[in-house]
């Protein structure tokens, strides 16, 4: 509930501090005394844009607080979502500089305008004759019917598998649109992958073609090289392996000759060793080395295909070669096992319909079982306000979407009149009979849900006598369970409140300020005569107020 409502340098306000109590609290004052204008800094704090005309001074900032105990209102979630400290005494801030910026706090975190409007939303709900036009929206209407059909856990379910729903349904129709757009490009994917996959692709085979292409392109030029190098180490008279031999033989015979011929000795005979093992591996390799036309050609083939699909895919390399591969052999391999995948989604789907479909019933049985209840209700609280003879039609008619509320559709239609045609409220109700209507809906709404704190601006316009009376009770009997607060300018309502503010205007030689205070009981009998005879006040006023106010 609001507990403290603080406003500096606003419009006609230099700075009025009031404090409120739970229950129904009305306020008062005389046309142009600034009750809008109170209205109007509260509306700031809770969310709405401003702009420098809302300075009265303006070189100075305005700042605008509500203290609000929300011990009772479950916004641990909204919180902690919003990154906020909770605090069962919460206060929301407002402050417009005369740079004309504007800054929100929630209990002295800097919050965006949205975050305000949201949270101001589930702390005070304002009413006005313009505001009741909710009344003709089909979701507040299915919110009253639920409320009193205790549908809130039904609700919370079919949201929880609506959820559900909506994320395999977008599932099942990427799958359909991406069938439809790989089919298009499916047989020439194919084609590409087959081309790579006949190819010799693995890591390090380029390299390995290119070798062995050089060494059979120039086998003659290889095969004459060895032969030289083979007979220059294995010639009879001359070659280096058997002169080898006469040395290593010779050194042999001075390695007892001391420490330096010993060492000289040792690296002949590792020359000679090395020497004779190169010769045998030359013998083998001479004797391995042939032409083969056919294996050149088989080879040139494998390079060639290489270089056309590197060329063709705009790649480098036999390792970026076979990355493409494999992507394409993904794609094709999606497009080829899609129909199993759109199967098992389109199952799935069908699942948690059925299940959607269940809950949407339970929603739809329950709200049908308490329309009978909620027109009677509607009708005996508006025979009492001067509406004898207001009828509704209320009926639920099955859709064939799933809404975020249920699979149907609310028609709510209302006569004033006895043999009037039903009609839309908005299209057969007045100002007045909307006003009322809503009045009548939100104090049964109070019996059924715990609601935000109600501001009534001046709902009751246009009624008079027994009717304002009537309307006073109402909204003191939801006092009872909540706070409620009325604008009013009709006394048989003012005097209903357990307390009442006077909003005024005062002049001085520096200007025109509003004001607010909390009246006495003294002062409410005075207030409420004037507001019955003028500022006469006549006996029979003070005593007509006095008898209100018992």
């Amino acid at each position: 509930m609001l507990t403290n409502l603080s406003i500096q340098n606003y419009a006609l306000i230099d700075d009025v501090n009031v404090s409120f109590t739970n229950g129904f609290t009305t306020i008062t004052g005389e046309t142009g005394a600034g009750k809008s204008i109170l209205l109007g800094g509260l509306s700031l704090v809770l969310g709405k844009r401003a702009d420098l005309s809302t300075l009265k001074n303006e070189q100075q900032k305005c700042i605008i607080e509500a203290e609000f105990e929300i011990s009772k209102y479950g916004l641990n979630d909204f919180f902690e979502a919003s990154d906020l400290d909770y605090d069962p005494n919460t206060i929301l801030r407002r402050e417009i500089l005369p740079s004309g910026k504007s800054r929100a706090f929630v209990n002295d975190s800097p919050v965006t305008l949205d975050i305000l409007r949201q949270l101001g939303e589930q702390l005070i709900d304002v009413h006005s004759q313009h505001q009741t036009l909710q009344l003709t929206e089909n979701d507040f209407q299915l919110k009253v019917v639920d409320a009193l059909a205790s549908n809130g856990e039904n609700l919370k379910s079919y949201k929880t598998v609506l959820d559900h729903y909506r994320k395999a349904t977008r599932e099942l129709q990427e799958l359909l649109d991406f069938q439809s757009d790989s089919i298009k490009e499916h047989d020439y994917n194919s084609f590409l992958l087959t081309e790579l996959q006949s190819a010799p692709l693995k890591e390090g085979i380029q390299e390995e073609l290119e070798q062995e292409y050089e060494q059979l392109s120039n086998v003659e030029q290889i095969m004459e090289l060895l032969a030289q190098g083979h007979q220059l180490l294995n010639d009879e008279q001359m070659g280096i392996l058997d002169r080898l031999g006469g040395l290593k033989r010779a050194f042999q015979q001075l390695d007892d000759f001391g420490d330096a011929f010993s060492a000289l000795n040792a690296r002949i005979q590792s020359i000679f060793i090395e020497t004779d093992d190169i010769t045998t591996e030359l013998e083998r390799i001479k004797d391995g080395v042939e032409a083969n036309p056919e294996r050149l050609e088989t080879i040139n083939g494998q390079l060639q295909q290489l270089y056309d699909l590197q060329k063709k895919h705009q790649v480098a390399s036999v390792g970026e070669l076979i990355q493409v591969r494999d992507q394409l052999a993904e794609k094709v391999g999606k497009v080829e096992n899609i129909e199993s995948k759109i199967q098992e989604k389109e199952y799935e789907v069908a699942t948690i319909t059925s299940q959607l479909e269940d809950w949407a019933l339970k929603i739809r049985n329950a709200r049908n079982a308490i329309i009978p209840k909620l027109k009677s209700m509607l009708q005996e609280s508006l025979y009492a306000l001067g509406m004898p003879s207001a009828t509704f039609k209320i009926e639920v008619s099955p859709s064939e979407a799933f809404k975020p509320n249920g699979k149907e559709d609310l028609i709510f239609l209302f006569a004033a009149n006895k043999g009037s045609s039903y009609g839309e409220l908005k299209k057969v109700a007045s100002g007045g009979e909307l006003s009322r209507i809503m009045l009548t809906i939100k104090s049964i709404l109070a019996k059924y849900e715990h609601l935000p704190t109600m501001m009534f601006d001046e709902i009751d316009t246009g009624v008079s006598g027994e009717i304002s009376n009537r309307m006073g009770e109402i909204m003191q009997q939801m006092g009872k369970t909540m706070q409620v607060f009325s604008i009013t300018h009709l006394p048989q309502v003012a005097s209903k409140g357990q307390q009442q503010f006077k909003v005024f205007k005062e002049e001085t030689a520096y200007g025109t300020s509003t004001h607010m205070k909390r009246l006495s009981s003294e002062e409410r009998v005075n207030e409420l005569a004037e507001m019955l005879g003028g500022k006469a006040m006549s006996e029979s006023a003070l005593a007509h107020a006095k008898q209100l106010l018992q």
